[in-house]
């Protein structure tokens, strides 16, 4: 498994760059057709000095899959310490979380989201574990909603799989000029989820968010 070596303050800084470059490379091209020359480019380095960093293009989209599900475990850590009680507002930072790393994290969204599957088992195993912790913690919060009597009795599963294909679907079309900040995109799905999950009250409607572009 992929380890990282203890690096000074300007080879960490590299190795940030690298992946950060690799992110947005792979976003606009694709991951099969970035090559560790185009990154070593982008970056102002030469392949060698890239390779001192990363032993494969395979490597440097681990580590970007790392990074991006333990910034989501970490928030989620600091969530549960300090909302542990209010469930739905839980919830609603899970949500302003994932939304917000689509203008923080662009690149790195798009290959999260996509380019696991590129992965062979020597990396996936991880990152797969880390996955389902994250979705887990996602359950245990509508299950405290729903024990507290904040949500109507519902299936935790099939409603985190419903939350993660409201928000993980967004990066195909939000765009940070396109009328709604992150955090009113993440308030309007907040209020869209709890409208069906709020116990004794029926789903109504609520204001349209950003248009998305055709996707055909």
């Amino acid at each position: 498994m992929a380890e990282r070596a203890p690096r000074s303050a300007d080879g960490q800084a590299r190795w940030v760059a690298i992946t950060r470059e690799a992110a947005s490379l792979i976003d606009a091209q694709g991951y099969h057709q970035t090559t560790m020359e185009d990154i070593a480019h982008a970056v102002g380095v030469r392949k060698p000095t890239l390779y001192h960093y990363f032993k494969s293009k395979e490597e440097i989209l681990f580590w970007i899959h790392e990074d991006f599900i333990n910034l989501l475990l970490e928030r989620a850590e600091q969530h549960a310490s300090r909302l542990s009680d209010e469930p739905s507002e839980e919830l609603r930072e899970v949500i302003a979380d994932i939304i917000g790393l689509m203008a923080t994290h662009r690149g790195s969204v798009r290959v999260f989201f996509e380019h696991h599957r590129e992965l062979t088992d020597e990396y996936r195993g991880t990152l797969e574990a880390k996955r389902d912790r994250y979705q887990a913690y996602v359950e245990d919060v509508v299950r405290r909603g729903v024990k507290r009597g904040e949500f109507r009795e519902v299936d935790p599963r099939l409603t985190s799989l419903a939350l993660f294909g409201m928000c993980n679907w967004a990066y195909q079309w939000f765009r940070p000029d396109g009328g709604l900040a992150t955090e009113e995109i993440a308030d309007r799905f907040w209020g869209l989820l709890l409208e069906g999950l709020r116990a004794g009250n029926p789903a109504s409607s609520t204001p349209t968010p950003q248009t998305a572009p055709s996707s055909t």
